[in-house]
């Protein structure tokens, strides 16, 4: 049964990875019947890369202010690293409008200042991109989170963090890790995490949906004394997953990009909703 907020109370929609697909977005807008005047959006990451109008989606969700809560992703990191010069930007590339915008330099300045988890002491909600490590709680994920996105706002540090951001080491977390190790893991875990060991070493190659993964690993939410099994998350960035409402989980990255859904839930009432997407690739190499 559809529980419908009254007109009067504020409402909080956390949308899935949208991935420049800016047409989409406006039709699911439409669908839940958002109020700019008086809902929230939350963004799960990846607003940018692949699809046809990442430019449109930087603009829309840094026009809302307040408006909207956004996590770092991945795809979005990607872009920051290009942004400085750390990747090239090949001539055709999705991105390619964002960085010959003339508002380029203001889109990437308000992108570097996204956090990679948000909480919520209201809503009683945690989003993040991809996941929290297994040995974290709440309280220790932000203070993880914190260390990354200093660095990022930092005008002096950013670009060389950025140009050691990549890599899948080290895959196992220890206090005493330090440096762009530390660092690293950090995003790795917050941005780029489907399967773990129980003992919390970190898998960036397997991608696929549940059932699919090496031996000894699992989904990072079904790890037995996951520290934060008690915390109400809402993530993305896992296509091959799908939607996914499980015991304080919801998965929200439903393949828009690649002909599946843009999902919305409503976080007061945990209702979804789903738009269908013509899809602007196929689904050979999900990332």
């Amino acid at each position: 049964m559809t529980i419908t907020i009254p007109e009067e109370e504020l409402a909080t929609y956390a949308i899935g990875d949208i991935q420049g697909c800016y047409a989409e977005l406006m039709r699911l807008l439409d669908l839940v019947g958002f109020s700019e005047t008086r809902d929230t959006l939350w963004f799960v990451g990846d607003l940018v890369n692949r699809g046809p109008d990442s430019l449109e989606v930087l603009r829309f969700v840094k026009g809302l202010g307040e408006r909207a809560v956004t996590v770092l992703g991945n795809h979005d990191l990607h872009l920051l690293a290009v942004a400085s010069g750390v990747k090239t930007c090949k001539k055709h590339s999705s991105l390619r409008p964002v960085l010959d915008a003339p508002d380029h330099d203001e889109l990437i300045r308000w992108l570097r200042y996204r956090p990679l988890m948000h909480y919520d002491e209201r809503l009683d909600f945690t989003m993040v991109h991809a996941a929290i490590a297994p040995q974290w709680d709440r309280s220790r994920a932000l203070q993880m989170a914190g260390e990354v996105h200093r660095v990022l706002r930092d005008d002096n540090s950013c670009g060389d963090f950025l140009a050691n951001m990549y890599g899948d080491q080290p895959d196992r977390w220890s206090e005493s890790l330090a440096g762009y190790d530390r660092l690293r893991f950090i995003t790795n875990a917050f941005t780029r995490l489907r399967y773990c060991t129980r003992k919390g070493r970190l898998s960036m190659k397997a991608k696929g949906p549940l059932g699919s993964q090496p031996s000894k690993y699992w989904p990072w939410f079904m790890i037995p004394g996951r520290e934060t099994a008690n915390t109400r998350i809402v993530f993305g960035h896992w296509s091959t997953l799908g939607y996914m409402a499980s015991v304080n989980i919801w998965a929200l990255d439903t393949g828009c990009l690649w002909g599946g859904h843009l999902t919305a839930l409503r976080l007061e009432d945990q209702q979804p909703f789903f738009l269908n997407c013509k899809g602007e690739l196929q689904p050979d190499g999900l990332a």
